[in-house]
């Protein structure tokens, strides 16, 4: 038995190969073409979602900020009390906040 191929099942296998190589070129541009037309229905729908949480947003982002240097004086405020009522931060600490604590009184220094 001859382990060499004839010429024409040489070419013909090569005419096989080619086949597939076409075949396969085929279904990965129609794969890839499915897969880019879903992620860009993907992308359409999400985008639509972004938008209405966007607008539900707004509002109460805006809102927030308006609020928010109101809600740090009280909280300034609430460190002052804190500084001169020892006994009301337990309850602070109670909550998770530890505001700071009293200045050591230190003398100045004498200028000569």
């Amino acid at each position: 038995m001859n382990d060499f191929n004839s010429p024409s099942d040489v070419n013909q296998q090569v005419s096989s190969l080619r086949d597939q190589v076409i075949f396969l070129k085929l279904v990965l541009v129609v794969i890839g073409g499915t897969l880019v037309t879903f992620l860009a229905y993907q992308s359409h729908i999400y985008g639509k979602d972004v938008d209405r949480e966007r607008q539900i947003a707004e509002p109460i982002i805006q809102a927030f900020q308006q609020k928010y240097p109101v809600a740090e004086e009280f909280k300034r405020q609430l460190a002052g009390y804190a500084l001169t009522h020892p006994d009301f931060q337990p309850v602070l600490k109670k909550y998770g906040w530890t505001p700071p604590s009293a200045p050591a009184n230190t003398p100045a220094p004498v200028k000569k």
